[in-house]
């Protein structure tokens, strides 16, 4: 029994990933602050604005804009913590590998499995979104509209629960997904380039929107400001401010994605943290100016149900279909950076835990001349355009931000642990007001996001906890590396 319960919490030395060999390949070091940036904001401004607000207004009302406050606040609690483990920890795998080192191997797989979740979700939900912009743009700009049985999932939600609509088949989201494939096989720093391009496109149509938005501002449409109280009122499961904040978190992904790209970037200890915050405050400036502008221009019965809503808003406001024509291609480049993003997350944290020997050796395998993980690329492109050619988006918001407030909390866990494991390491950044603070209060705040959201997310959760268990007592602990060293 001891051996067994040593097994579960061996921990992996903080040199382990900086080795110049495993055997398979190694990840090029072609990142630069600015790409680091740019890959943080380009997975996290967009999926939140551009889709979201749909989801969270109707939960909270005018008060969504502290819907916004509450996440921020949350992450950016977190992304201190990021990045200090950053700061002395500089590999691949973000909140995977800093699990590994400072609490253990099952509680890193426990997170392992939820990053894979919250990156492959969040890539199909934003696949999905991107379809009703690139419909909204066919139909303002050349006046035809994709077939509707091509551009619906499969399995809707619907009044009574999961219907399964036959012949339905969302095409546009498998167009984007597979793009974005063949972007990532050919490296991470051309991807990068093309991601620092569609970054810049997506801040300045979004300060377009904003202009344009506030010169329709009614401060009628904030009253009543906040009609659901932070948890809803009786009878209302999943309303207020707290459930919004829950639906909203998980756009803060991008924060993570930065993390995960440590194993390619020049000087790690400096630019992966200095690249976490500076993302943050460009994300909580956008967010919380676009969500103003758009509470602003219409009331929240507008936002129930409404595809496209930033593109719809500007033909509302102007009543001309320029701006929408205009808007919508900008959505059509920025969701496709943020897909593109969320898959390299995804493929570069399975190349980790592959590394480690947890999963199979097919997904550290590196392609010699552009050095990337083609069949691991490949694969998670598989599933995330399955999943988004098939499933229904109201699916998936919740369940992406589950995985990622648990991950983000564990690496909070982190800070402290390893603060007291190895206080003489020499950390590039270091937590203010001691290890217990910022961690402990970035803790309860994940948990109390958590509280607000729905019951099916919790059960969908377990049951992936579940599975997540029973493939590391099936493979991941008689295969990983570390067992092996002491055979």
């Amino acid at each position: 029994m001891n051996a067994f319960l040593n097994a579960l919490i061996r921990k992996k030395s903080i040199n382990d990933d900086a080795r110049t060999n495993h055997g398979s390949g190694e990840l090029k070091r072609s990142l630069g602050l600015f790409s680091l940036v740019m890959l943080g904001v380009g997975a996290t401004i967009g999926t939140g604005i551009f889709f979201a607000m749909a989801e969270a207004v109707p939960k909270a009302g005018p008060a969504v804009i502290w819907s916004f406050v509450i996440a921020s606040i949350a992450a950016g609690l977190t992304a201190l913590c990021y990045a200090e483990l950053s700061s002395f920890i500089p590999a691949s795998g973000s909140a995977y590998s800093y699990t590994y080192v400072s609490v253990g191997e099952f509680p890193a797989y426990i997170v392992g499995s939820c990053l894979l979740l919250e990156y492959a979700l969040a890539a199909s939900a934003t696949a999905i979104g991107w379809s009703e912009y690139l419909n909204n743009f066919l139909q303002h700009a050349i006046g035809w509209s994709i077939p509707l049985h091509l551009r619906s999932p499969l399995m809707v939600s619907g009044a009574n629960g999961l219907e399964m609509h036959w012949g339905n088949f969302n095409l546009p989201p498998i167009i984007l997904v597979s793009m974005c494939c063949l972007l990532l096989l050919r490296g991470a720093k051309e991807s990068a380039t093309v991601n620092g391009i569609m970054v810049l496109i997506k801040i300045a149509i979004l300060v377009f929107f904003s202009v344009m938005a506030f010169t329709a501002f009614n401060s009628h449409n904030f009253v009543p400001f906040n009609p659901h109280g932070m948890l809803g009122h009786a009878g209302e499961k999943g309303m207020g401010i707290v459930p919004a904040a829950g639906t909203i978190f998980f756009s803060f992904i991008g924060l993570d994605t930065v993390a995960t790209a440590g194993a390619e970037t020049d000087n790690p200890k400096r630019n992966v943290p200095l690249g976490i915050m500076l993302a943050l405050l460009i994300v909580v400036a956008a967010y919380i100016l676009v969500a103003t502008a758009a509470m602003g221009a219409q009331p929240v019965a507008a936002f129930i149900g409404q595809e496209a809503g930033l593109s719809a808003i500007l033909e509302n406001v102007t009543g001309q279909k320029w701006p929408a024509i205009l808007l919508s291609a900008g959505a059509i480049i920025s969701v496709f950076s943020v897909t593109l993003v969320l898959i390299y997350g995804q493929t570069r944290i399975l190349f980790v835990i592959g590394r480690d020997g947890l999963i199979p050796r097919i997904f550290q395998t590196i392609h010699p001349r552009t050095l990337s993980p083609v069949a691991n690329t490949l694969i998670v492109s598989v599933m995330v355009g399955l999943i988004a050619g098939f499933v229904d988006s109201s699916y998936l918001w919740d369940m992406v931000s589950m995985g990622t407030l648990v991950a983000f909390a564990l690496v909070s866990i982190g800070v402290t642990v390893m603060r007291r494991k190895s206080p003489e390491l020499v950390r590039g950044f270091t937590l203010p007001f001691g290890p217990w603070v910022i961690p402990g209060l970035s803790v309860v705040a994940c948990a109390w996001i958590v509280v607000g959201l729905s019951n099916v997310t919790y059960t969908i959760f377990a049951a992936w906890i579940g599975f997540t268990v029973l493939g590391y007592a099936m493979y991941g602990i008689h295969n990983s590396k570390l067992a092996l060293k002491r055979i």
